[in-house]
């Protein structure tokens, strides 16, 4: 059976957390999207890990780990992040990557630092991972897949040539910085082949086998449904496809009608790192304090560190992100950081030009948009540690209900509390 994990909303909302739970019971767990711009935060018996270019169940020795042709693949990430799980005692993952999957070049990292200096506070906010300019490159067709670095040595290099001709001019007459050498760059992914060479498999023919025989296979995607650049806050999104329905074309080998079950996280109030409209959104004192007592120290970005921006549980972005998902089922998080509260503000609907409208509209009029808050009361207690639901208070049970039949999704997972094991099955 293939299922997906994958987010409601800005992304931050515990895909890692869901992903490595449900690993424990799988054969296989693909990245299909995004690359080292996002990550997710996992706790276990390891320790506390924030993977940002590996799959979530890398911590699982008995499954197969695959970073999939739909991912931007930073070879020094992923080397890293493997050498860090073995140095902190994490036997060495069984991790393959898909010969189709293409490279993030330094020249991709430059790219995005050189253009948000050059946008100055009209930027967007980027993560500097290369991420944009990266799938800019892939569409573009001037991309490297991994499978021609052990091909033919003269073509690459006649490559490499080719497409610096036209960065070398973008970076004397545009940005005014230092031009790139052609013989680094090839000596970079000489380096690159030898470090992938024990990984790199036609992953294709791996995961079609896999899906024939019935394996227990998730794709874990990053970010979430209002970071996808077709349906989210554009043009404040990321460069791919956050989307479910995009993980039978970047995981590979998978038919879409193969995809039986969509895990769609929402977490119990919202949060997001970088700009882009956000009509939940509070600030000050109140932020701070939310932002404080979320996720496991504090509500940080897993890649970037800058403090996320907070707001309450927004219904109608979330009914929204779900739809887009097609989610089968919720999994709601962090719900333990909300046990402070006196009353909880959520977001029900949208005012927009004066109007009441319950439907997520498109970005320019996203913009006018302001938030039409309901009050729930609290449960002024620490939930952490509860294993069934029906013990939870009262107060907690109406509020997960309340987000339910507004988001018209079975919410089927309730995290309360940062470690595996905190976690009720409804």
């Amino acid at each position: 059976m293939v299922k997906a994990i994958v987010g409601a909303n800005w992304g931050d909302e515990g895909k890692g957390k869901i992903t490595d739970v449900l690993a424990q019971k799988s054969d296989m767990v693909i990245r299909f999207q995004g690359g080292s711009n996002a990550g997710h935060t996992i706790i276990n018996h390891y320790g506390k890990f924030a993977l940002h270019q590996l799959p979530s169940g890398v911590f699982n020795t008995n499954i197969t780990n695959i970073i999939g042709n739909g991912v931007a693949l930073s070879v020094e990430n992923f080397t890293n992040e493997i050498q860090s799980l073995v140095d902190r005692g994490v036997p060495k993952p069984n991790i393959l990557v898909s010969d189709r999957a293409q490279i993030v070049m330094p020249y991709h990292k430059l790219f995005d630092c050189y253009e948000e200096e050059r946008l100055g506070g009209k930027s967007f906010g980027s993560t500097k991972s290369g991420i944009a300019p990266f799938y800019s490159d892939k569409f573009s067709k001037i991309g490297f897949q991994v499978n021609e670095l052990y091909d033919d040595v003269d073509a690459l290099k006649e490559k490499i040539a080719r497409i610096l001709e036209v960065k070398n001019a973008i970076i004397r007459n545009v940005y005014h910085k230092e031009e790139i050498s052609a013989d680094e760059m090839f000596r970079k992914l000489m380096e690159y082949k030898e470090a992938l060479a024990p990984y790199v498999a036609n992953t294709f023919d791996i995961v079609h086998d896999a899906v024939v025989a019935d394996k227990n296979i998730l794709l874990e995607g990053q970010l979430g449904s209002l970071k996808d650049t077709d349906f989210g806050i554009y043009p404040m999104v990321t460069s791919s496809n956050t989307i479910a329905g995009y993980g039978a074309v970047g995981a590979g080998g998978i038919p879409p009608y193969a995809i039986k079950d969509i895990i769609t996280v929402v977490k119990a109030y919202s949060s997001s790192v970088g700009a882009g409209e956000f009509v939940s959104e509070i600030f000050g004192e109140e932020a701070e304090e939310l932002r404080k007592r979320g996720g496991d120290g504090g509500e940080y970005g897993a890649t970037t560190g800058r403090p996320r921006r907070m707001g309450w549980l927004d219904l109608v972005a979330t009914r929204y992100g779900c739809k887009v998902q097609g989610a089968t089922q919720v999994a709601f998080t962090v719900l333990d950081a909300l046990g402070y509260l006196d009353e909880i503000p959520v977001c029900v609907a949208y005012e927009l030009d004066g109007e009441r409208i319950d439907y997520f509209p498109s970005t320019t009029k996203l913009k006018r948009a302001k938030p039409i808050l309901e009050v729930l009361p609290g449960w002024k207690c620490d939930i952490r540690g509860i294993k069934k639901y029906e013990e939870l208070p009262e107060n907690c049970r109406k509020y997960i209900e309340f987000a339910e039949k507004a988001v018209g999704v079975p919410f089927t997972m309730v995290s309360n509390g940062p470690k595996r094991e905190d976690i009720i099955y409804r």
